[in-house]
């Protein structure tokens, strides 16, 4: 029997403990430019940093997460998406690393309550709504694409408002729980000078 209940526990996806995004109708030129957003092509390299730097960057936050990755490998691979995927969209690499901290606590299966999918916590409605229907949540990039895309949008609509476009992403707008949770990861783990221009409002 104990062996029947562990066995269904290891396949059972890990529960996150995040909010969700809410459903909110888009425009018609919102919709297209967030469908022209999640369906581009991306490829798989620093598009901001000299070589040097990216490295740097790469080891500093490598180690910093090595106690959630532990091979070597998939945390490469799993930073410099990172690192493309918040540049592409006009995010902080370290702001993206620190929302998935809070909502998944970098578990690429996790799963909330209400639904939402992957490390970036993603809603399945927005598939529908600006995706095609091959997307899967739980693929990496697709799931930084979203995501990074998702919280430009809000941003855009907060006027660069971290606090209520953090708000928004967790379907938390106006409670101060959330985005101090990112905003704590943000200062206490992923601290790094050389993208700190963007202010932690």
């Amino acid at each position: 029997m104990w062996k029947l209940i562990g066995f269904v526990v290891i396949l059972t996806p890990p529960i996150a403990q995040a909010g969700a995004q809410m459903h909110e109708p888009l425009s018609a030129s919102t919709r297209t430019v967030l469908q022209r957003a999640v369906s581009d092509q991306a490829i798989s390299h620093f598009i901001t940093l000299p070589e040097a730097e990216s490295k740097a960057w790469l080891t500093t936050m490598s180690e910093q997460l090595k106690k959630h990755m532990p091979d070597q490998n998939e945390r490469d691979n799993f930073l410099t998406t990172v690192h493309y995927e918040a540049t592409r969209a006009g995010l902080d690499p370290q702001l993206v690393l620190s929302i998935i901290q809070v909502e998944s606590g970098f578990r690429k299966y996790a799963i909330s309550t209400a639904g939402a999918r992957g490390y970036m916590q993603i809603m399945p409605f927005w598939v529908d709504a600006i995706g095609s229907k091959e997307h899967n949540l739980f693929h990496l990039r697709v799931n930084l694409r979203y995501g990074c895309t998702i919280l430009r949008h809000y941003l855009d609509i907060e006027r660069g408002n971290y606090f209520r476009a953090l708000g928004r992403y967790n379907g938390s707008l106006g409670q101060a729980t959330y985005p101090e949770l990112v905003f704590n990861a943000w200062r206490k783990y992923w601290h790094y000078p050389i993208t700190q221009g963007l202010a932690q409002n």
